[in-house]
């Protein structure tokens, strides 16, 4: 019976501790828009952008104190009657193209997201390169005489 209730007391913490507090994420219902389109349009902007406190959360989900003022932004823009794609373009300009929860494809990301791929190959073919031009290297000169004797009694030092 003891067991039993601590695998629930285990259970209900663990389910506390891991319920997506991202639900409380519009914290005042001031912050809404009076117009349900307006508001559904604010919403689907703000799931394409990152929270830059969290990171890895959309302004939309996020509870801090920064997603709320950009939260905040993005309904003024909306408000004002601006495109989505205006409102995202504003929000890059502001932030940075890391605002975008799902960055546009660019020479950069192209590299970026290759580069696990390239990067073998690349290494495998600079490896090629120098075993090529190491394999057409004269071989070493021979020891002089001098050499050799400095040598053995480099060696008969450490045998002592």
């Amino acid at each position: 019976m003891k067991r039993f209730f601590s695998l629930k007391i285990i259970f209900i913490i663990a389910l506390l501790t891991l319920t997506p507090f991202s639900l409380f994420a519009v914290d005042d219902p001031e912050e809404m828009l009076p117009n349900p389109k307006e508001e559904a349009r604010a919403e689907a902007i703000g799931a394409q952008l990152r929270c830059l406190v969290c990171q890895n959360e959309s302004i939309e989900d996020s509870s801090a104190g920064l997603a709320r003022d950009l939260r905040k932004i993005v309904r003024e823009h909306v408000a004002r009657g601006e495109t989505n794609q205006q409102i995202i373009e504003w929000m890059v300009r502001r932030y940075g193209a890391f605002i975008r929860l799902q960055p546009t494809f660019s020479l950069s990301t192209f590299l970026l997201w290759s580069m696990p791929f390239l990067a073998p190959l690349i290494g495998c073919c600079a490896a090629y390169f120098f075993y090529r031009t190491r394999k057409n290297l004269p071989p070493p000169a021979p020891l002089t005489q001098d050499e050799k004797d400095h040598l053995n009694t480099l060696i008969k030092d450490t045998e002592s």
